[in-house]
């Protein structure tokens, strides 16, 4: 029996853990750094992703923005999947069974992380976030309403 690590994580909490890495303690805008943004919705296609407002520049941006995730095919929750599992060491080919995904698109989403580890230190961030202790920590903060 596969254990399925992308369906545990659920969406809406690999957005949490997105927004905890990537904003810390506050949202900045990603266009002049400012910190004086305010929640603009959310998108009707995924109702997960938030969307900003900047007073100082007048610019929109959302969760995703100016990340490797921006724009890409696949869900944020593959990408975390593939994250957490790249940090086990796991192959390229047990990537594309627990995601059941094509190998190639299980290799460029490897690439993009690595190219993205050394350009990001988001990625560094979400890896070291990424334990399973703190997953289970997240979700049982998020059950218990905390």
């Amino acid at each position: 029996m596969q254990i399925q690590l992308h369906k545990i994580l659920g969406v809406g909490m690999c957005y949490d853990i997105l927004r905890r890495t990537r904003w810390d303690s506050c949202v900045k805008c990603t266009k002049c750094q400012s910190e004086s943004v305010v929640k603009n919705g959310k998108y009707s296609i995924n109702a997960h992703v938030q969307r900003y407002h900047c007073n100082d520049c007048n610019g929109y941006f959302d969760d995703l923005s100016d990340t490797i995730f921006s724009g890409s095919q696949q869900p944020l929750h593959h990408w975390i999947t593939v994250l957490y599992l790249m940090n086990l060491n796991a192959s390229t080919l047990q990537i594309t069974q627990e995601l059941e995904i094509s190998e190639d698109t299980a290799r460029q989403i490897c690439n993009a992380i690595r190219e993205g580890i050394v350009k990001k230190n988001l990625m560094l961030s979400l890896a070291e976030t990424l334990s399973l202790t703190n997953i289970i920590s997240l979700q049982a903060t998020k059950d218990n309403g905390l």
